[in-house]
């Protein structure tokens, strides 16, 4: 879930600048897109594909492989990204608030 919210923050930043991700790929890119919207730097969008690899791992492959270290920092990660993207809208784009 804590993966989740990170790809609704990074889909809320990627809206406000009027666009949106095709199929295929869609969390990549999305997370990706962070960069350009909001200006991520390199460190925060390695670690969120880190994340999204870790959850795909996980899905499809080996349930329960994401320990207790790494769930904490996830949680700590998105909601760092909330408050980043909250804070970038009300600088670039108050209205959509």
């Amino acid at each position: 879930m804590a993966y989740n919210a990170a790809l609704q923050a990074a889909t809320a930043a990627l809206a406000a600048n009027g666009y949106r991700t095709e199929k295929g790929d869609h969390h990549y890119r999305t997370m990706q897109s962070l960069e350009l919207t909001m200006g991520a730097g390199p460190e925060l969008i390695l670690r969120l594909d880190a994340f999204r690899k870790k959850r795909s791992f996980n899905i499809y492959k080996q349930e329960g492989s994401v320990s207790d270290g790494e769930l904490k920092e996830m949680i700590e990660t998105a909601s760092k990204l909330r408050r980043d993207v909250q804070e970038w809208l009300k600088q670039n784009r108050p209205e959509l608030l």
